[in-house]
């Protein structure tokens, strides 16, 4: 029987097998050690799943998984280009995603680890080591999704929508190996800032080595300017009592031969297939904001995109977008409106070369969320509209629905 499955299928069967036995083993010698040592460790579950910690606070780990269920008709991902519009209906059902992330501490609470696993890829997502003794000053290294937009940086379980923007693929930075020191700068009312800084080898996730000389150098400044902080998350599930809001400026610039990059890695957006070494310089800049007050969250992001071709007489193009969300619990000023639904709703803008007028997509979006458990168990279901111009084409456009179950455990 065995014989008649593909080896990929047979390989992850066998791993699967090794890993429930190596967790029974790890169980049982647990119930098997001595009552003394059973005693210095204390098993629960929270947050962050289940999690083993010592006694004296000294150790932890935390293990989670999580599996992201999607119903999309009659297209998933999407359209890249003109032509995307009049392909056949390709209704989709699949596993999105399914994570295995694994964090704690160990020999100090400050000196803490993250690893980050995708099963359905094989794909080691972020690995790092963080040293948050003080607020106002940390250090961390290692393999992790910089923190250039708000929309990326917020984990894919913890939107609003079922997926991010269009914006996404043209000027997210995602994952770089590299090294950063950040913090929280808190001062008396208005003058509370967070900070980040960081120097990366900007050639994307799993590569060690750059193609040259040049590192990506990111910076990122962030106002509170309300005097409270908000987390990486989307919609207002903690119900703000007091209203909370940022102004963030990043920036990132990087010599390499990608002009994008993904969870795959680097890439090329159209256009630019040559991947030479450091043949691109990419100048970057996004403008965000963020507010978050009783049920109400509110985001945004202006983006703006400088790519000069080195080995091309240094050919220099300009891309620019923006998105703007919002969301809301109306059962906030209607009590027959029920507790666990969100509304949100989604504009975004693309412009692929800025020095053309008829040349832009649009995608508006509107989505209903229920939270079975917060971010941990929740049902999204999304309604899309697609606008593609061309200037040499009458416009295009285009519908998209999805549902998706996303579950953590």
């Amino acid at each position: 029987m065995l014989n008649l499955l593909p080896m990929r299928i047979i390989r992850k069967i066998r791993k699967s097998i090794i890993s429930i036995l190596a967790l029974f083993y790890f169980s049982n010698a647990i119930c098997q050690a001595p009552k003394d040592t059973a005693k210095a460790i204390d098993l629960s579950y929270g947050k962050k799943g289940f999690q083993l910690a010592t006694k004296d606070n000294k150790f932890s780990l935390q293990l989670q998984s999580r599996l992201q269920f999607r119903f999309s008709s009659p297209f998933d991902t999407d359209p890249l280009t003109y032509d995307d519009f009049n392909q056949e209906n390709q209704t989709t059902f699949k596993i999105n995603r399914a994570r295995l992330k694994v964090g704690g501490h160990a020999y100090e609470p400050w000196l803490s680890y993250y690893w980050e696993y995708e099963l359905s890829q094989s794909n080691l997502l972020d690995f790092r080591i963080m040293v948050e003794k003080w607020k106002w000053m940390s250090f961390k290294a290692g393999q992790w999704k910089v923190e250039f937009t708000r929309e990326r940086f917020i984990s894919s379980g913890e939107q609003q929508m079922v997926e991010r923007s269009l914006l996404n693929r043209y000027f997210t930075v995602d994952r770089q190996i590299g090294i950063e020191i950040y913090g929280h700068l808190k001062g008396r009312g208005i003058a509370d800032f967070n900070y980040w800084l960081a120097a990366l080898t900007g050639t994307g996730r799993g590569s060690t080595l750059n193609d040259d000389k040049n590192l990506m150098y990111f910076g990122r400044a962030q106002w509170n300017f309300l005097g409270r902080t908000l987390d990486f998350e989307g919609g207002d599930l903690e119900f703000h009592q007091k209203p909370a809001a940022i102004i963030a400026l990043a920036a990132v610039t990087n010599r390499s031969p990608y002009t994008r990059f993904s969870q795959s890695g680097g890439g090329h957006l159209d256009g630019f297939e040559e991947e030479n070494p450091g043949q691109y310089r990419v100048n970057q800049y996004n403008l965000e904001t963020a507010l978050m007050y009783r049920g109400f969250s509110w985001q945004s992001e202006w983006h703006h995109k400088c790519i000069i071709d080195k080995l091309n007489l240094n050919k220099t193009t300009t891309l620019m977008g923006y998105y703007v969300q919002a969301g809301y619990f109306f059962h906030t000023i209607a009590d027959w409106f029920p507790k666990k639904l969100e509304v949100a709703g989604r504009h975004s803008l693309y412009r692929p070369d800025k020095n053309l007028t008829e040349n832009l997509e649009t995608e508006s979006t509107l989505a209903f969320n229920w939270f079975f458990n917060g971010h941990k168990n929740k049902l999204t279901g999304e309604v899309s509209n697609f606008h593609f111009q061309d200037k040499t084409l009458p416009l295009q456009g285009g519908w998209r629905f999805r549902i998706q179950w996303d579950i953590s455990f």
